[in-house]
C-alpha cells in the first residue's frame, strides 16, 4: 500500500517530471551546441571565428558591394563571429541570420559545384543568386566566378550536393 501511494505521492511525481525536463532540456542543449560546432568546424572562419573575413554579410545585399564591418558592430551566430558597417545592418542580421549568411559556409562557390573542396575566397568576389549570398576565390589570375558563369546551373546543383555531404559529416 505504501508503494501504490508513493507512485501517486504529487510530490514524487513532480520531482520526477521536472527530472525528465530538466534531462530533455539537458539533450536539447547538447544538441544545439553540438550542431553550433559542426558549422564551425565546416566553415570558412578565421581562427577567431571571424566570417567572411570582417566583410559585413548585410552590405552586399543593401549597397550592392563588399563592405568591411567594425568591430563596434558585431554579432555572434551559431559559433560565428560577423561584423557589420553599421547598427542597423547588425540588426537586420540578427532578425534573419539565414538570408545574409554565405552559401556553401563561406567557401567558394565555384570550388564546391567544381570538386566539392574547401576553397578559400576573396570577399570582394561575390554573387547574389536567388536572395543568397555565393562567394568565390579571385587570385593570381584566377578568377573563379567567371568560370561559375558560364555553368552555374549545373555548378549550383553539384555545390548544393557537395555542401550537403559536408555538412553532415
Amino acid at each position: 500500500m505504501v508503494a501504490v501511494l508513493a507512485l501517486y505521492n504529487p510530490y514524487v511525481m513532480t520531482k520526477k517530471l521536472f527530472s525528465g525536463a530538466s534531462v530533455l532540456l539537458l539533450l536539447m542543449m547538447v544538441s544545439i551546441h553540438t550542431a553550433a560546432q559542426t558549422r564551425v568546424k565546416h566553415f570558412n572562419l578565421e581562427k577567431s571565428t571571424l566570417a567572411i573575413q570582417g566583410y559585413d554579410p548585410v552590405a552586399y545585399f543593401t549597397d550592392g558591394k563588399a563592405v568591411e564591418g567594425s568591430k563596434a558592430f558585431s554579432v555572434a551566430f551559431d559559433g560565428a563571429l560577423y561584423r557589420f558597417k553599421s547598427e542597423q545592418n547588425k540588426q537586420a542580421f540578427k532578425a534573419n541570420p539565414a538570408k545574409y549568411e554565405p552559401q556553401y559556409g563561406g567557401w567558394c562557390a565555384y570550388a564546391m559545384g567544381a570538386t566539392g573542396e574547401k576553397v578559400e575566397v576573396d570577399p570582394e568576389t561575390f554573387k547574389i543568386i536567388d536572395g543568397k549570398l555565393f562567394l568565390f576565390f579571385n587570385k593570381y589570375f584566377n578568377n573563379t566566378l567567371k568560370t561559375w558563369n558560364k555553368d552555374e546551373n549545373s555548378l549550383h546543383t553539384k555545390a548544393d550536393a557537395n555542401w550537403k555531404k559536408i555538412i553532415t559529416q
